[in-house]
């Protein structure tokens, strides 16, 4: 009987082995003890071991996986800043760079990753978002794919953890973050107190202006410090997008607003952006020369009092969570406070 016994676990053991040449994404017998399912807008995926090449299509799920403390061996961006690998990642990656000590490959836009740049890559874990729905079927193919909703950051770090074996370090990370914003709603008070209301707009030219609402990420956080959001008479915020197209000529009926952010943002002219360290220039330059020369956004009580400020739209809708957080904070309390 034992005999019978060893040659079924053998012959158990060479199916195993033949599956996982078959299928390159068949768990190893020995990585099949640590296998956890993950959900995500697709279902749910099973990822067993520890991935240890992890590519990401987006600056969102970068962000996370840099938070949870790990490196990346592809990474796509929304906007194609830069065309080759990315061997100097501190001058060719908004923002997060500087946290990249790989030379991580270019695969590509998010809502079209290169297929060949990620079949050179062999990775076992592929990280994206819903704008890769079309190619999920295509990227699951070459590794266990998980694609998630933008801006559910919570969930998604928590995912991700899990995907990597890290839980405890997603739940640490929401702690301090929940912590800083405490922190900064009491520095925040005073301004609050004083000049409780926002108006948020996001454009790329003062010609094609939008009204930001929660649950967008830029609004969000302002709401966290305790400020009031402006809105057109007669809007229900409740019922709004992230953001709502405006006219131009609407502005002198959101005079009311003790200071106004505007989010902007440059979709091209990228040969003009010399690495990162004229990023914030590259994104906000023409906006801010629209609003400095348009007669009625200087009309504006907030324009007049010296509370007009500009943020890049790509640190909080790009960076969602934990560090763009950290780093929106930061940029707020330079601009308001200091």
């Amino acid at each position: 009987m034992l005999t019978a016994v060893a040659i079924a676990a053998c012959d158990g053991a060479a199916n195993n082995l033949a599956d996982s040449i078959h299928n390159p994404l068949a768990p190893s017998p020995a990585s099949l003890a640590d296998c956890r399912t993950i959900s995500h807008e697709m279902g749910e995926t099973q990822i067993c071991g520890q991935p240890q090449k992890i590519a990401v299509l987006s600056p969102n799920l970068l962000e996370l996986l840099l938070a949870l403390e790990r490196q990346p061996v592809g990474v796509g961006d929304y906007f194609e800043f830069h065309h080759a690998h990315y061997n100097n990642p501190s001058q060719q990656i908004p923002y997060l760079g500087n946290r990249i000590i790989t030379q991580p490959a270019n695969v590509g836009q998010s809502f079209t990753p290169s297929i060949e740049a990620l079949l050179k890559l062999k990775p076992d874990l592929i990280l994206g978002s819903e704008f890769n729905k079309a190619q999920y079927e295509t990227l699951s193919q070459l590794a266990p794919t998980l694609l998630f909703d933008w801006f559910d950051t919570q969930t998604n770090l928590r995912a991700v953890a899990r995907a990597i074996g890290r839980p405890e370090k997603a739940e640490e990370l929401i702690a301090q973050i929940q912590q800083q914003i405490a922190i900064a709603r009491e520095e925040f008070a005073p301004i609050v107190a004083a000049h409780p209301k926002i108006l948020m707009l996001d454009a790329m030219q003062l010609s094609e202006i939008s009204v930001i609402s929660n649950p967008d990420s830029c609004g969000s956080l302002i709401e966290d410090l305790g400020f009031q959001p402006v809105y057109p008479p007669g809007w229900d915020a409740s019922k709004l997008n992230r953001s709502t197209a405006i006219s131009l000529e609407t502005l002198p009926q959101l005079n009311n607003a003790d200071s106004i952010i505007l989010f902007g943002r440059n979709t091209s002219e990228f040969d003009q952006l010399r690495g990162m360290d004229n990023f914030e220039q590259h994104q906000l330059s023409r906006l801010k020369q629209g609003w400095e020369e348009n007669a009625i956004a200087q009309s504006l009580e907030a324009s007049k009092a010296g509370r007009v400020y500009f943020i890049p739209t790509y640190l909080c809708r790009g960076l969602p969570g934990p560090i763009g957080a950290e780093l929106y904070l930061n940029e707020l309390k330079q601009q308001l406070l200091w």
